[in-house]
C-alpha cells in the first residue's frame, strides 16, 4: 500500500473474522422483549388501542382521500422496491457471504407468519394492476409477512451496510405507523407483529452468524506512527481482529527498530463492557477498577500504566503511540517485549528477585493485577513485567492483597511452595502474606491466572497450607469477596421453595383459622410439646451414632434448623446435608460425619418399619385396615416389576458392574456399622429409643390434633395413619412432601371413620405443629449456626 508517497509492504490477511458483539446480543434481548410487549399488547390491550389510534388518526388525518392515495402510492412503492434495493447495494459491496443469511432471514421471517392451525398458507402476493394501483400495493404494505421480511433482511444487513443508509432504511420502514395515522387509518396489529418478528429474526441469525469488524484504517495508523518519529516500511499480521486486538509487527528502515502494533477495532472488545459491569454488580466495590467507558480509554489506561511502570524500570514494553482512528479504530503502539517469560528462566531468576519486583511496584501503590507467568519476563537478570490491561495506580489494599495471592500461585507452580512462601515473607512480611492468602481460593484468584497453572487446585491447596505452616496460623478463613456469597444464594433459592410449598397451606388458612375456635387449646399445647421432644429424639440418636463426640445441646439446636432444610428440598436431602456439615464442622472427617448420618437413617429405617408392622398387627384386630391394602391385581403386578428389576440387574453387565462398585460398597459399610452397633448396647438402646421417639412423637402430635377438634379415634390407628401416609408420601417430588402429605394423612383417617370436619383441621394443625412453625424457626436458627461457623 501506498501512503503519503511512502510504498509500506503489508504481508499476511487483514480480513476480520466474524464475531458476536455485545451489541448483537443487546439487539436480540431487546428484540425478543418488543416481540412479547406486541404479543401481550394485542391480546389484552388491543381493543383500547384501536381507539387510541382512531382518536390520533382523526386529529392527524388532515389529508384529502386524493392525497392521501398519493402518498398511500408513492410509500407503497418505496416499501415494494426496498428489499431488492438492500439485496442489490449487498451484492455491489461484493458481500458474498451475507447472501445466504439475507434470504435465510426473508424465509424464516415470512414462515414463521404463515403457519396457521390448518398448515402453512402462502402468500397471496399478485401484481395483477387491473384493479387500482394503490390498491394491489396493499397487499404489501398491509401484509405482515411483508413487513416482517423487510425488517428481519435490513436487521441482518445492517452491520454491512453504512451507517447512514441503515438510517434513512430503517426510518423508511418504521414510517408505516406515521402514514397509516396521516390517512386515516388505523394500524393494523399484525403489521406491528410482522415488524417484531422480523426484527427478532434478524437479530438471531445475526447473532448466529456474527458480524464483521470495519475496514482497518491502516493508513491513519501509519501516519499516527509517522508523528512520534517511526516511519513504517513494512507490516506483518500476527494475528487477526477477532476477540482482541488486530497484532501487527511494524519495521522501519532502520534494521533495528520494531514497534508492535496493536490495532483495536469498535467490536473487537465490545463484550469487555459487559464484564466490567458482571464484575462490578459481582465483587465488592474495593474489588474492582474504575469502570471504562469506551475502548479508547482501556487502550490509554494501559498505555499510561506502562509508562508509569516504566519509569520504575520494571516496564518490558515501553509505549510508543496511542491514538482514535477513523471508523472506531484505537492505535496502541510499543516496543517489541523485552527478555524471556519467567517459566523458560527460573534458574536464571531467583524466586525472591520476582517478588522483590513486585514490592517495588506495591511500594508506589501500584497493582498489576494479571501475574501470568507469560506476563513476567527476565531480561539480563532484571525482572520485568507486561500486560498492563489490569494495572491499576493507587491501588486498594484489596487490588494489592491480590496481586500477592497470584504470585503465590504462580511461583508455587514455578518453583515450589515452601521457596514461593519463604519468599514472599522475606518481600511482604509475615502478616501481610497470612492476610493475602485469604485469597487463595477459586473465586479471588483471577480464571486467566489459575488457567495458566497444571491443576490449578492442588497449587492453591500447597500455596495455602505453607503459608498456614511458615506463618504457624491454625487456619486461613476464605476472604469474602463477592457481594454475595454461596451461602446466600443457597439461602435465597431454599427461601423461594419455602415460599413454593407453603403455597398450598396458606390457601387454606382462612378455613383452618376459622376452625380453630372450636379446638380445645390444651391438646393443641400437648401436641406442640410432643413435637419439640421429637428433636431431642433426633438429636440423641445422631448424637449416639457419631460416638458422642459433638455437643449435643448444640445438635439438639441442629435438628429445628435442619427442619427448614428438609422441607424446603425434595426428598428431604437439604437436611442429611446439613446434618452431614454440622458434624464435619464440629471435628469429625467427613467419611465419619457420612458414616454417622447413614447408621442413623439406616436405624431409622428399621424401627420404622418394625413400628409400622407391630402397630399394624394390634390395629389388625380391632380395625379393617384393607383401605391401605391394594388388590390382588396390583399386588401381583407390584411383584413382577420388582422380579423384573432384579432380573435386568442380574443379566446385564453394565447394572451388575454397577451394584459390585457403588452399591455393595455401602451396603457393606452399613451392614458392619450395624454389626458393630449391636455389641454396644447401650449405644444402640439410645440411637433405637431415639428413632422410635421421632416416629412415635409424630404419631402422638397427630393423635393430640385430632383430640383438640374433638376426635375420638385411638392412639394406635393414628400411629398407622401417621407411619403409612408419612411412607406413601415420601415419594412425592414436592418439598417436604406438601400436598401429599396432607392428602395421605386425610385418607388415612377417613378410612378409620374420622369425618372431614375433624381431619382436615387435625391434619392442618398437625402441619402447622411438626412442620411449618419449625421452618419458619428453622431459617433464623439456621443463620445463627452459620454466624457461628457450626454450619
Amino acid at each position: 500500500m501506498r501512503v503519503d508517497g511512502r510504498d509500506i509492504t503489508v504481508t499476511g490477511s487483514l480480513l476480520q473474522p466474524l464475531t458476536r458483539r455485545t451489541n448483537d446480543i443487546l439487539r436480540l434481548a431487546l428484540a425478543a422483549v418488543f416481540l412479547a410487549t406486541v404479543i401481550t399488547s394485542s391480546l389484552i390491550t388491543r381493543y383500547e388501542w384501536v381507539a387510541l389510534e382512531r382518536s390520533i388518526s382523526e386529529i392527524v388525518g388532515v389529508l384529502t382521500p386524493t392525497q392521501s392515495n398519493l402518498v398511500y402510492l408513492a410509500y407503497g412503492i418505496a416499501i415494494l422496491a426496498l428489499p431488492f434495493v438492500i439485496l442489490v447495494s449487498l451484492i455491489l459491496s461484493r458481500q458474498w457471504k451475507l447472501l445466504g443469511a439475507y434470504a435465510a432471514a426473508g424465509l424464516i421471517a415470512i414462515l414463521s407468519l404463515s403457519i396457521t392451525g390448518n398448515g402453512v398458507a402462502a402468500p397471496q402476493w399478485h401484481f395483477d394492476l387491473n384493479d387500482r394501483l394503490d390498491t394491489q400495493l396493499s397487499q404489501f404494505l398491509d401484509d405482515p409477512r411483508w413487513i416482517a421480511m423487510l425488517a428481519a433482511v435490513l436487521t441482518v444487513s445492517g452491520p454491512w451496510l453504512s451507517r447512514r443508509l441503515r438510517r434513512w432504511w430503517w426510518t423508511l420502514l418504521l414510517a408505516f405507523v406515521p402514514i397509516h395515522l396521516v390517512v386515516s387509518a388505523v394500524v393494523p396489529a399484525r403489521s406491528l407483529l410482522g415488524l417484531a418478528v422480523g426484527w427478532f429474526v434478524g437479530a438471531l441469525i445475526v447473532w448466529v452468524v456474527g458480524t464483521p469488524a470495519l475496514e482497518v484504517p491502516l493508513d491513519g495508523a501509519l501516519r499516527a506512527m509517522a508523528r512520534r518519529g517511526f516511519a513504517v516500511s513494512a507490516l506483518t499480521v500476527v494475528r487477526p481482529a477477532g476477540a482482541g486486538p488486530l497484532l501487527l509487527t511494524a519495521e522501519s528502515h532502520d534494521p533495528d527498530a520494531t514497534a508492535v502494533v496493536e490495532l483495536y477495532g469498535p467490536n473487537q472488545r465490545s463484550g469487555g463492557a459487559v464484564r466490567q459491569v458482571w464484575r462490578k454488580l459481582r465483587f465488592r466495590t474495593d474489588e474492582t477498577a474504575p469502570l471504562q467507558t469506551s475502548m479508547r480509554r482501556a487502550v490509554e489506561h494501559r498505555a499510561l500504566m506502562a509508562i508509569a511502570i516504566g519509569d520504575l524500570g520494571l516496564a518490558s514494553t515501553s509505549t510508543m503511540s496511542v491514538a482514535a482512528l477513523d471508523r472506531g479504530w484505537t492505535l496502541y503502539a510499543h516496543n517489541p517485549k523485552r527478555g524471556a517469560p519467567l517459566d523458560s528462566c527460573t534458574d536464571e531468576a531467583t524466586v525472591g528477585r520476582v517478588w522483590r519486583a513486585l514490592r517495588t511496584l506495591h511500594d508506589h501503590q501500584i497493582a498489576h493485577g494479571d501475574l501470568r507467568a507469560k506476563e513476567i519476563t527476565v531480561d539480563d537478570g532484571a525482572v520485568l513485567f507486561g500486560g498492563f490491561g489490569n494495572a491499576e495506580y493507587g491501588a486498594t489494599d484489596a487490588q494489592l492483597q491480590s496481586d500477592i495471592a497470584q504470585l503465590l500461585v504462580t511461583t508455587t507452580a514455578l518453583y515450589d511452595a515452601p521457596s514461593a512462601v519463604s519468599a514472599a515473607i522475606a518481600a511482604f512480611g509475615r502478616d501481610t502474606v497470612l492476610t493475602a492468602s485469604r485469597r487463595l481460593t477459586k473465586s479471588a484468584v483471577p480464571g486467566r491466572v489459575r488457567d495458566a497453572v497444571d491443576q490449578p487446585k492442588e497449587v492453591l491447596a500447597q500455596a495455602r497450607d505453607e503459608v498456614m505452616h511458615q506463618t504457624g496460623a491454625d487456619q486461613i478463613q476464605a476472604e469474602t469477596i463477592t457481594r454475595f456469597t454461596r451461602t446466600q444464594i443457597i439461602q435465597l433459592v431454599l427461601l423461594g421453595a419455602l415460599v413454593y410449598v407453603a403455597y398450598p397451606f396458606i390457601s387454606t388458612v382462612p378455613t383452618f383459622f376459622s376452625e380453630l375456635r372450636t379446638a380445645n387449646w390444651w391438646w393443641a399445647l400437648l401436641g406442640l410439646t410432643v413435637s419439640a421432644l421429637t428433636y431431642v429424639g433426633a438429636a440423641a440418636a445422631l448424637w449416639a451414632c457419631a460416638d458422642g463426640l459433638v455437643s449435643f445441646r448444640n445438635l439438639a439446636i441442629m435438628q429445628v434448623a435442619n427442619t427448614f432444610a428438609a422441607t424446603t428440598t425434595p426428598a428431604g436431602v437439604g437436611g442429611l446435608a446439613l446434618s452431614t456439615r454440622f458434624l464435619q464442622k464440629g471435628g469429625l472427617s467427613t467419611m465419619r460425619a457420612t458414616a454417622a448420618v447413614a447408621l442413623q437413617q439406616s436405624v431409622q429405617v428399621i424401627v420404622h418399619v418394625a413400628l409400622l408392622i407391630f402397630f399394624s398387627t394390634v390395629a389388625g384386630a380391632s380395625a379393617d385396615l384393607s383401605h391401605f391394602v391394594p388388590d390382588a391385581t396390583v399386588l401381583y403386578l407390584i411383584a413382577g416389576v420388582a422380579l423384573g428389576l432384579v432380573g435386568a440387574f442380574l443379566a446385564v453387565p453394565k447394572l451388575r458392574r454397577w451394584l459390585a462398585s457403588a452399591i455393595r460398597p455401602k451396603l457393606k459399610e452399613v451392614t458392619s456399622d450395624l454389626i458393630k452397633l449391636a455389641r454396644e448396647p447401650k449405644r444402640l438402646g439410645l440411637i433405637v429409643l431415639g428413632a422410635a421417639g421421632t416416629t412415635l412423637g409424630a404419631a402422638l402430635a397427630l393423635w393430640a390434633s385430632v383430640e383438640a377438634f374433638g376426635g375420638d379415634t385411638s392412639f394406635v390407628t393414628v400411629t398407622v395413619v401417621t407411619m403409612i401416609g408419612g411412607t406413601l408420601a415420601s415419594a412425592a417430588p414436592t418439598p417436604g412432601g406438601v400436598g401429599a402429605v396432607e392428602a395421605a394423612l386425610i385418607g388415612g383417617l377417613a378410612a378409620f371413620g374420622v369425618p372431614a370436619a375433624i381431619g382436615v383441621p387435625a391434619v392442618l394443625l398437625y402441619r402447622v405443629l411438626t412442620c411449618w412453625l419449625p421452618v419458619f424457626i428453622g431459617w433464623p436458627v439456621m443463620r445463627w449456626l452459620t454466624e457461628n461457623e457450626m454450619i
